[in-house]
């Protein structure tokens, strides 16, 4: 959940008409950093993302802006000057209105953040994760000492504990949602676990929230996303689309009526769908003669059909595959409420959603199922 997906949006939105008057300032200190060191803050305005940049002086810096409502935040330290990239040091905030204050010792990722309510909900909601944050650094470095080839027994143990440390962090989500039902923090909390959660999770959740969380231009976005949600939910006929496979010919997603299909969103561009292929070939290879198809939609971008064909050849993925070339625009995914890739929705020959986001161990588990109870069936 927290390590293996590529989201459309680091940061819910903010929305209104801009002041000629700056209502939020972000300043601090970071270290003792001078030129050519600077500080980025990334953020949204009017659903675009805005990203500005200061040189630091003995570690301090300021921002200001305009901006009605709080919107979540990145703000990096680059001691080279050159720009946002890895390696990354980060801390996650709100811009709001008012004066937020940023001070660490060393780095941006050891930030204390305050001076305003929302971000210090934000510490609260972080510290809440602590924990699982560390179960999850426990986990990789375990992972990483396995080596490049463990077993299938080790590697199904490690889908186990990853699961398992996943469960923890919606435990811990949905606990801070329900005690903090006015923050808009609550909000983007929820965000985090729409990727993993079916509409009658995450509908209460969000209804739950105050309605002046609802009702403020983030909630009403999230409200929309939810409607989408509701078309894919568990038992929900997939909604039809029909895009331009590899040569140009139109592909219906009703023409594979009969069989069980998994409509799969990924891109050439995107790591951890890369990483995910292996699994998806193994199961293609395993059921495709049992009945079993999988329809791909790609998210690469405009102009690069290259790349997304070369991926295609490079990963085996040996199956039907379609693309608009819209990159987060993709007219399926908008009409799915793809928000991360990998992602994915297993139909069955009705086209009714019998599995979501199945990766790994969890895509081999659910196949089995569905097919070793087809084999019950016909016996």
């Amino acid at each position: 959940m927290k390590k293996l997906l590529y989201a459309a949006l680091l940061a819910i939105p903010a929305a209104g008409i801009a002041q000629t008057t700056p209502n939020f300032t972000v300043k601090g200190k970071i270290g003792s950093y001078n030129a050519p060191a600077k500080a980025y803050l990334s953020y949204g305005v009017n659903g675009k993302g805005v990203t500005d940049s200061v040189v630091l002086k003995n570690g301090t810096f300021e921002f200001k802006g305009n901006i009605s409502e709080a919107s979540s935040a990145n703000l990096f330290v680059n001691a080279k000057g050159d720009g946002i990239h890895a390696p990354y040091d980060y801390i996650n905030l709100y811009v709001a209105p008012g004066v937020t204050t940023v001070t660490a010792a060393d780095s941006a990722k050891h930030a204390k953040v305050g001076g305003t309510k929302i971000n210090e909900e934000n510490e609260k909601y972080k510290a809440a994760l602590k924990a699982v944050n560390a179960e999850y650094e426990a986990q990789d470095k375990k992972e990483r000492a396995a080596g490049d080839n463990p077993s299938e027994e080790l590697k199904k143990q490690f889908a186990a504990e990853e699961k398992a440390i996943d469960n923890h962090e919606k435990a811990i989500t949905k606990k801070f949602i329900q005690e903090n039902p006015s923050s808009v923090v609550s909000l983007s909390a929820l965000r985090s676990l729409t990727y993993s959660s079916d509409y009658k999770d995450v509908e209460p959740l969000f209804h739950h929230l105050t309605a002046d969380v609802q009702n403020s231009a983030s909630g009403k976005k999230y409200a929309d996303q939810l409607e989408k949600l509701k078309t894919v939910a568990y038992g929900a006929v997939a909604p039809e689309f029909a895009q331009a496979d590899t040569n140009g010919n139109m592909v219906k997603l009703s023409s594979f009526r009969g069989k069980y299909v998994l409509v799969d969103f990924w891109a050439s561009w995107c790591g951890p769908c890369r990483a995910e292929n292996p699994n998806v070939v193994k199961a293609f290879n395993q059921y495709k003669d049992k009945n079993f198809t999988i329809l791909s939609v790609s998210l690469d971008r405009p102009g690069a059909k290259d790349k997304w064909l070369a991926a295609i050849h490079k990963d085996g993925l040996a199956w039907n595959h379609v693309s608009d070339l819209k990159f987060w625009d993709n007219e399926a995914a908008k009409l799915y409420g793809v928000q991360a890739i990998p992602q994915n929705f297993l139909l069955d020959p009705e086209g009714h959603i019998i599995g979501k986001n199945l990766r790994g161990e969890d895509l081999a588990a659910k196949l089995g199922e569905v097919f070793g109870q087809k084999k019950d069936k016909t016996e």
